[in-house]
């Protein structure tokens, strides 16, 4: 369906998501790791669509609070592929978790431990955090693998051999397991092969202390995507292979069981498949500086590029012109830093009403979203076999007085 029809039909700005793209992205990891469990990173965006298209493609689902897994219980996703994240969870998130009798608790903190013993109405299956002390050259926001972050139990520190012996004294609790995540954006197959040699090599450890052998062992997601051209896809079948290898052989070399590996991508599956839609509203020159295109959305449909300098690419959707001009977009808020594409090329004809396109945006833009300057946030809308659907309706500023109740 052409965007500009759905632009017409939908408004800007708008979330467009290509439903085969997702479909696409989730079955390439199945057939990349046969027998593994690959787990949706719902944070990187869920609806209720999505969490379906999710589970009818055989995937579990990683939720990180107790409204993430309510989309999913409002479609009937299966609990036991429900593996619930966050290094502080609310007791509403753990009472959430299991009440529904999600399949796994990623333990991220002591006094979880103990507020999960205490609300566990059966055997809870739980994994602990492992924060591996990998440096996987990730933006500092989002480097999760080393340890002067708030994420999981230092490996070197002592820390997480110590909450294994923490779990392992509640019988609430049945430990089958642990996890790791490195951050995102990531494209060295190395982090991952340390950071799974010295899981096993604390799994190996808990063998002999404790005499049990866990089942699953999770390396969490953060596999890169491209968003510019310069930038540097993941190797999926070269990751797939290498880290099969790498459990194989240091459990053989631990004689120890292989674990079942579970992966979480969620950038990986989604970013791809959305892009954003807007209006060009005003060119401004500044002689010598630059050229500004200014849109109808910005930070509050996109705030990556201010929190942590992402970087997109942008296309008038009317095609490229004679001569191009290097330009920076941004949108209409009240920040300097209200900034979506530095340093871009676009038509020199460019005008107010264009339709701007930018690619990529699936991963983190409608669930980061917000109402600065109390502007509403945009639909979501799908697209399969030259038809449209509206996923999620554009927000309202009647939607945004409801929730004002102060007069």
């Amino acid at each position: 369906m052409p965007l500009g029809n759905l632009a017409a039909r939908y408004g800007t700005p708008a979330y467009i998501v290509d439903e085969a793209d997702v479909r696409y992205r989730c079955r390439m990891y199945r057939e990349a790791f046969p027998g593994a469990e690959i787990a949706y990173a719902g944070k990187a965006f869920l609806c209720r669509a999505m969490a379906s298209w999710i589970d009818q493609e055989g995937l579990a689902l990683d939720v990180c609070s107790a409204g993430e897994l309510a989309v999913a219980r409002s479609v009937r996703f299966p609990a036991m592929r429900i593996v619930l994240h966050g290094n502080a969870k609310t007791p509403g998130d753990l009472r959430a978790a299991i009440g529904h009798g999600v399949g796994r608790v990623v333990i991220d903190s002591s006094a979880e431990i103990v507020r999960l013993a205490a609300l566990a109405r059966r055997r809870q299956r739980v994994l602990v955090r492992v924060t591996p002390g990998v440096d996987a050259d990730a933006h500092h926001a989002v480097a999760t693998g080393v340890d002067d972050q708030k994420f999981g139990f230092s490996l070197s520190s002592g820390a997480a051999a110590d909450a294994v012996r923490r779990v392992l004294a509640h019988p609430e609790l049945a430990l089958v397991g642990l996890h790791c995540h490195l951050g995102s954006q990531i494209t060295r197959l190395p982090a991952f092969e340390l950071a799974a040699r010295r899981l096993i090599t604390l799994m190996a450890a808990v063998h002999d202390e404790h005499g049990v052998a866990f089942t699953e062992l999770n390396l969490g997601g953060g596999h890169a995507v491209p968003y510019v051209e310069t930038d540097q896809a993941f190797d999926l079948a070269g990751f797939a292979g290498r880290i099969r290898r790498v459990i194989r052989d240091e459990c053989a070399s631990f004689r120890l069981p292989v674990p079942r590996l579970t992966v979480e991508p969620g950038r990986a599956i989604i970013s791809r498949a959305m892009v954003t839609l807007y209006r060009v509203l005003a060119i401004k020159h500044v002689a010598g500086v630059r050229t500004f295109v200014a849109v109808d959305g910005g930070m509050s449909d996109n705030p990556r590029p201010a929190l942590y300098g992402a970087s997109y690419c942008a296309h008038v959707a009317r095609g490229p012109g004679a001569s191009m001009q290097t330009v920076t977009v941004v949108g209409r808020h009240c920040e300097a830093g209200d900034v979506l594409a530095r340093d871009v090329l676009l038509p020199a004809d460019t005008r107010p009403g264009d339709l701007l396109v930018v690619p990529g945006t699936g991963a983190y833009n409608h669930s980061m979203a917000s109402n600065y300057n109390l502007v509403g946030r945009p639909p979501v809308v799908a697209v399969r076999d030259g038809a449209a659907r509206l996923l999620i309706r554009r927000e309202t500023e009647s939607d945004m007085l409801r929730r004002d109740i102060g007069v």
